[in-house]
């Protein structure tokens, strides 16, 4: 089909099985689904892009959406014809218009709602237990808003806990943020005194790599239970000298930590 100018969407909408394999009960997309594959396939094979100019460079979803609700002549006419295709049992284009206006206005709880009324009637629908999922949770989250918090609920700590050394300290080239260091080339050599183990760890063109290495005279000592306190925040780089737990001259990992991202386990998918 991709051959004959299909793109993943026709492709996902026209697939199907060959009867032999439709018949079979263990075939039917209880988890994975024919549609979601087949789009995975095509960009396996051709990338992400269907080859329509249009879809090269599109408008994020915010700038999307402003322009979609201006073009709808405003909230109360999108909303209203969003009804009339709610009614009419058509929840995908509900979805998919109200969406627009959702990310325009995220505080429009008109449409939130509506939004949430849609996916839930997709979610009754749904075969596949993974679809099921994203839409009955799209839904809670657009009727239920997210309490806030002080800082970043983060939910890999105990993970980190349980890293080698070599992939502790490869965990951290996803925590930096290129944009945040800008320039700086900050370099270090870290010895882990729990495991008695050593890396040369560098940062360049925003990017860190780290590699094994011998312990050197300006290592900068700690165990890995502590690098993980020092970067979940649980712990200050200067209560941890202060306590005994590093040494050495802490100055270039002071500044790989400032520029150290800390993830919110919580986030919201269908809300800007």
């Amino acid at each position: 089909m991709a051959n004959h100018g299909l793109t993943p969407l026709e492709i996902a909408e026209r697939m199907a099985l060959p009867p032999s394999l439709a018949a079979e009960w263990h075939t039917r997309g209880y988890y994975g689904t024919l549609s979601h594959n087949t789009k995975a396939v095509y960009q396996r094979y051709l990338g992400w892009f269907d080859g329509n100019p249009a879809n090269l460079h599109k408008h994020p979803p915010v700038e999307a959406g402003r322009r979609y609700v201006e073009l709808a002549g405003g909230a109360e006419p999108l909303l209203a014809k969003a009804r009339v295709a709610f009614e009419a049992g058509d929840y995908r284009w509900v979805a998919e218009v109200v969406n627009h206006l959702v990310f325009a206005d995220p505080d429009n709880m008109e449409a939130r709602n509506l939004q949430a009324d849609a996916l839930e009637q997709m979610g009754y629908q749904a075969e596949s237990a993974p679809w099921r999922d994203f839409y009955l949770t799209g839904a809670q989250e657009l009727r239920h808003i997210r309490p806030p918090a002080a800082g970043p609920r983060q939910g890999a700590t105990g993970q980190l806990r349980t890293l080698p050394a070599d992939s502790l300290v490869d965990s951290l080239s996803v925590r930096l943020n290129g944009e945040a260091i800008g320039r700086a080339e900050p370099a270090m050599t870290l010895t882990f005194t729990d495991v008695d183990e050593s890396f040369r760890v560098r940062v360049r063109n925003g990017v860190l790599h780290h590699r094994v290495a011998r312990p050197t005279a300006d290592a900068i000592g700690l165990t890995r239970g502590t690098l993980v306190d020092l970067v979940t925040g649980e712990q200050t780089l200067e209560a941890a000298q202060a306590e005994g737990l590093v040494s050495g001259e802490t100055a270039p990992l002071q500044a790989l930590l400032a520029v150290l991202d800390r993830f919110d386990f919580w986030f919201e998918i269908v809300l800007p």
